[in-house]
């Protein structure tokens, strides 16, 4: 996904990066990109913050890095998904399937999501690296839609337009469901309004 070559490319990462990163990806959802220290984060992955500072060369890079990898692992799971499913309607119950996967995973995810973009108009990389995930995820939204209405089952005049309401869709939901007390418990009906919602959009069923 890297476009800028100030980011690492996630497609060839070490074994000793991708073990970091993880480690980084599970201190930034407890405690957000800017609170989290490369110490905490050096402690728990049993290395030395020189290290991390030697691989990815800064702070702010390493976030980069590590939010770039877990939205394309994100971006692979849908695609993956998407290309099982056979009728357009099945894309949507695949497609939600891999988004919904993990009630606990969800909530990682998301809260280092928004982590990143309440900062990405501020720092050029997490820009950088959430257009890049936007136009992945927006293309694959784009290809259930124009799919559907090929088959005649989805009423989309714009495929463009319908991916962007559908990603709203699914963001929107995923937001109101992280205010939950009870998130764990409701993941799975959040997951099913959000089918309903996104099949009522696109003018099925």
């Amino acid at each position: 996904m890297s476009s800028d070559d100030t980011l690492v490319d996630v497609n060839e990462l070490t074994d000793r990066q991708q073990h970091l990163i993880r480690t980084g990806y599970q201190v930034f959802s407890e405690t957000g990109i800017e609170r989290a220290a490369l110490q905490e984060i050096a402690d728990r992955a049993g290395v030395s913050k020189g290290l991390i500072l030697y691989h990815f060369g800064s702070k702010e890079a390493f976030a980069a890095a590590t939010m770039e990898w877990a939205l394309t692992r994100t971006a692979e799971r849908i695609r993956r998904s998407l290309a099982e499913a056979a009728s357009a309607e099945d894309r949507i119950t695949a497609m939600l399937a891999a988004i919904f996967h993990d009630a606990e995973a969800n909530r990682r995810f998301y809260l280092t999501y928004l982590d990143l973009l309440s900062q990405a108009g501020r720092v050029e990389r997490f820009g950088v690296v959430n257009e890049g995930f936007r136009r992945i995820v927006n293309a694959l939204y784009r290809e259930v839609a124009a799919d559907g209405a090929a088959e005649g089952i989805f009423e989309v005049d714009d495929p463009d337009e319908a991916a962007e309401a559908m990603r709203a869709i699914i963001d929107g939901t995923f937001l109101l469901w992280l205010q939950e007390p009870d998130w764990r418990r409701k993941h799975t009906a959040y997951r099913d309004r959000c089918k309903r919602i996104l099949l009522r959009y696109l003018g099925c069923c």
